[in-house]
């Protein structure tokens, strides 16, 4: 798939992990694994990305930045569709969440030109 293109961004990781930790235990877990997920994103390994930021979805449905990074992870992995769904929830979270509404826009504009 080459590299991401430019549009694609994120937030940094400990701005959002301080936010998601104030909320009990799940969420305590959810900002590792957030945290840990985007540093593997960092890393160049959307594999463990996406399996720890797949966990932390799960644990923090309400974190438009995890829905976000789990965008990022699954683009780098090609699966565009899953890509498009997760910055789409990311957007439906915090309308106000930039990078989402950008990844958003790439992902779609993406899917319009892949298609026949």
């Amino acid at each position: 798939m080459g590299g991401m293109p430019a549009p694609l961004r994120f937030l940094a990781a400990p701005a959002v992990a301080l936010l998601l930790a104030s909320a009990g235990c799940a969420s305590l877990e959810g900002a590792r694994l957030y945290r840990s997920g985007s540093e593997a994103l960092d890393r160049g390994d959307p594999a463990r990305a996406a399996a720890d930021l797949e966990r932390a979805a799960a644990l923090v449905p309400q974190a438009s930045e995890v829905q976000n990074h789990l965008g990022l992870a699954y683009a780098r992995l090609g699966r565009s569709d899953e890509a498009e769904r997760a910055f789409r929830r990311a957007v439906e979270l915090d309308c106000d969440n930039a990078a989402a509404r950008e990844n958003l826009r790439a992902a779609e504009l993406r899917a319009t030109l892949v298609k026949p």
